[in-house]
């Protein structure tokens, strides 16, 4: 053991020294144009003589200039290339310092755009647990990331929430859970350009090395980068809805053999619109009609928008690669208003009173969450990570509503005041370990574990106003504690032999919920271990057919939100209550299908969901009162067809069209009697892009989705009509895009639904903020050929995090 300790020294000492001793030489020069105009942000490496590799790389400055330092004594090439140049090539024999003087960059002839063949990867891929809906280079890619995911087949965004189908869908982007309440989640899609998207992956049979509650998933997969150099792009926004919104914001991405670094930054402000027209009708003991109220609400929301994102990635060395991703998300102001006015009547519209209804709140929040992240690989091609995250996110709204009443005349007869402040602080802290290895080319083997802790403390006060004085309402004041703890564990197995693919996993979580209600004296806790397995296999039938079957098992744990037992009165008469009580859901979901003659896809599915929870409006027509409740349905069942195709009619124009027949049933007791609805629906979307002109930098894309009547949650959810118009032209030698999207010009997106059951009778359109025309500009600067790794890193624990409503 001596004389191999002795051994390794002497060679560490020897190379060390021979290392001092070598010489370190530089290369040099200028880049300029056919006109003798630097080229700046040219990309500029050295690769080895033998076999191409990379050595070292660097971009030339705003004059043109680069230098290369720290080059050993040695044969190699220099290779210099710039989007819209032939590329630069020469073999160097380096003895000492070398200066190339002035390099020329040749512009490529236009004449080659003739015989070059663009090949455009198809549109939608279909795999057994996924679709995968190709975006990049189309003209999607220059409105929002928002507006991807309303074209993206078995996607509806709705107001406040993002859907397959009529299932809740968690969003990921890079396979990471995004870190954002569902309203902030809204906004930065809406506000973040779509331009660094790769692909959209709608995933319905998620594996096991996501989360439990990851039943249907929306990974948003973003471009990657494989050339070393600096890039940056700045990017501004303005639509004009019903108001005017603007938008903008800044990326910067710089790689070397050693570092990733990507920052980017979004500032949004912006003013929203939306109309509601409700009926309710308030029931006697024999559920006649009592009275009628008929409101309209005029609601205008004031956000501005702070959105910071770092990732940096240090590579240690070709094994070992450490993390660290951030996502701020600031709001130092968010203010709504609503105007409401109800008339009150009797049954044959006799007018009996009215009462008017002001809301004005202001929120101020953040929500900051950050990951450290260690990856390992082994010479098997295995890989070890380790993750620990953590998330800070505060929360205050102050608001106060005005209510004044008048009588049978239309005359004022009084008013009534309140004032609430409300508060929320949420720590959330992750650990997580996972390991994967390639056991040979067909099979594949992971596993991993994870921990998480959530402490929410959340308090409520409301001031009834007498006067000049604040009376402590103390019924409706309350402080909540909680906390939640799950420890889970996960194993994969993925084959594939001859004609069949084959992947088996399985997840089990042990989850421990206490909840407290300090000023109630009350706590609720829960405590249960499960269990989720899921699978899938598939066979190549014949060249162009292949059939295929899923199954998962999934969770949806109550939001922290949801559990906590305050009352937020949006007037007197309408409230938001928490569930203390609520349990989670269980999803069962079994699927199979057939790819065949490359563009029609065919599947079946069904799904089963033990305790759907859902946010109800129920009325009280003693006390005419609405509230909105949280609560587990006894049962629902979904299960449908769906009809998909994809098809090139020529090389610039594609064309696809996707129909699904689904059928949803529900069912639950409220105390009151057993209620049972069902409904068929169906959902279509056709899909036209085509590119124009000789180098295709013209490109448009025209889409419809049409979501017909349907049952959502005991509603009754009338037609919709979903329409989009992008249009985006590249300029200045393609380093700039300018772009046009049009949305919702037939007017038919907006929601009228209606419930009827038991004794509850209302119904309600919404007019909602989305028909607007929206101008974009975007400008590339730096090694313009790069493409971002944007990316961001996230804890599924946050995505239950919900504003206070």
């Amino acid at each position: 053991m001596i004389i191999r300790l002795r051994l390794f020294f002497c060679v560490v000492i020897s190379m060390l020294s021979n290392i001092a001793l070598a010489q370190e030489y530089s290369v040099s020069g200028r880049v300029v144009d056919a006109n003798n105009n630097p080229v700046e942000f040219a990309n500029v490496v050295v690769l080895t003589e033998e076999d191409g590799d990379y050595l070292k790389g660097t971009s030339t400055d705003d004059k043109g200039f680069f230098n290369l330092i720290n080059l050993s004594e040695t044969t190699f090439y220099i290779k210099i290339s710039y989007l819209g140049f032939e590329d630069f090539q020469q073999k160097i024999i380096l003895t000492g310092n070398l200066d190339l003087k002035t390099i020329l960059l040749n512009d490529i002839p236009e004449s080659l755009s003739e015989v070059t063949v663009v090949a455009k990867k198809p549109t939608i891929t279909r795999q057994p647990d996924r679709l995968v809906f190709n975006v990049e280079n189309t003209a999607l890619s220059e409105g929002s990331t928002l507006s991807v995911l309303k074209n993206t087949p078995g996607i509806i965004v709705s107001e406040g929430s993002i859907n397959i189908k009529s299932a809740p869908a968690a969003v990921y982007i890079n396979s990471r859970r995004v870190q954002l309440t569902s309203d902030e989640l809204m906004n930065l899609l809406e506000s973040a350009p779509a331009n660094s998207i790769k692909s959209v992956e709608v995933i319905t049979n998620p594996p096991a090395s996501y989360d439990a509650d990851s039943g249907s998933v929306i990974n948003i997969i973003m471009s990657k980068n494989l050339v070393t150099g600096y890039r940056g792009s700045v990017f501004t926004n303005y639509t004009q809805g019903v108001f005017p919104r603007y938008n903008a914001g800044t990326s910067h991405y710089f790689k070397n053999n050693k570092v990733n670094l990507n920052v980017n930054y979004n500032y949004t402000n912006q003013k929203i619109n939306r109309d509601h027209d409700d009926t309710v009708n308030y029931l006697d003991n024999s559920n006649e009609i009592d009275q009628i109220w008929t409101s309209n609400t005029n609601r205008n929301s004031w956000t501005e928008n702070h959105n910071l994102n770092l990732n940096f990635d240090y590579y240690i060395n070709d094994k070992n690669t450490i993390s660290l991703t951030s996502t701020g998300l600031y709001t130092p102001n968010f203010k709504y208003k609503i105007k409401n006015n109800t008339d009150i009547t009797d049954e044959n519209l006799n007018f009996l009173s009215r009462f008017t209804a002001d809301n004005l709140s202001r929120d101020n929040k953040f929500n900051i969450g950050t990951d450290l992240i260690f990856r390992h690989d082994f010479d098997n091609s295995a890989s070890l990570s380790f993750n620990a995250h953590h998330t800070i996110y505060d929360y205050e709204r102050d608001q106060n509503v005005l209510t004044n009443d008048f009588d049978t005349n239309n005359q004022f007869e009084g008013r009534s005041e309140f004032n609430t402040n409300a508060n929320q602080k949420t720590n959330i802290i992750t650990g997580k370990v996972d390991y994967s290895l390639p056991i040979n080319d067909s099979s594949n083997f992971e596993v991993g574990v994870k921990y998480s802790n959530v402490n929410t403390d959340s308090d409520i006060t409301k001031y009834d106003i007498i006067g000049a004085s604040e009376i402590i309402d103390i019924n409706n004041t309350d402080a909540f504690k909680y906390e939640e703890n799950v420890l889970a564990a996960y194993t994969n197995y993925a084959k594939s032999w001859s004609k069949w693919n084959f992947n088996l996993g399985l997840r089990v979580e042990q989850t421990n919920v206490e909840g407290e209600s300090l000023t109630l004296i009350e706590t609720n806790t829960q405590d249960y271990l499960d269990w989720f397995p899921n699978a899938s296999l598939s066979y190549q039938l014949l060249e162009e057919a292949r059939i295929y079957g899923t199954y998962k098992r999934s969770i949806e744990r109550p939001s922290y939100t949801d559990l906590n037992p305050f009352t937020f009165f949006l007037n007197e008469n309408t409230v938001v209550l928490g569930n203390p009580n609520l349990m989670p859901m269980y999803r069962d979901h079994y699927k199979i299908g057939t790819n065949f003659l490359e563009y029609f896809t065919v599947e079946a599915y069904y799904m089963d969901f033990d305790g759907d929870i859902v946010e109800l409006p129920r009325q009280n027509n003693a006390t005419n009162t609405i509230a909105f409740t949280p609560t587990n349905l006894d049962k629902k069942i979904e299960y449908g067809f769906d009809f998909l195709f994809d098809y090139y009619p020529t090389s610039t124009w594609n064309l696809y069209f996707v129909t699904s027949f689904y059928h949803i049933s529900e069912e639950s007791n409220f105390g009151e009697g057993f209620v049972e609805q069902d409904q068929w629906s169906n959902y279509s979307v056709l899909y036209n892009s085509f590119a124009f002109l000789e180098d295709q930098s013209l490109n448009i894309s025209l889409g419809f989705t049409w979501v017909g009547k349907s049952l959502q949650q005991f509603q009754t959810v009338e037609d919709r009509l979903v329409s989009e118009l992008s249009i985006s032209k590249s300029i200045f030698k393609k380093k700039g895009v300018i772009s046009l999207a049009v949305e919702d010009f037939f007017d038919l997106q907006d929601q009228d639904t209606s419930i009827r059951y038991l004794n509850q009778s209302s119904s309600s359109f919404v007019d909602i903020d989305n028909r607007y025309i929206k101008l974009g500009f975007r400008y590339n600067f730096g090694n313009t050929k790069l493409s971002t790794n944007e990316r961001a890193t996230s804890a599924e624990e946050r995505q239950r995090l919900k504003d206070m409503q």
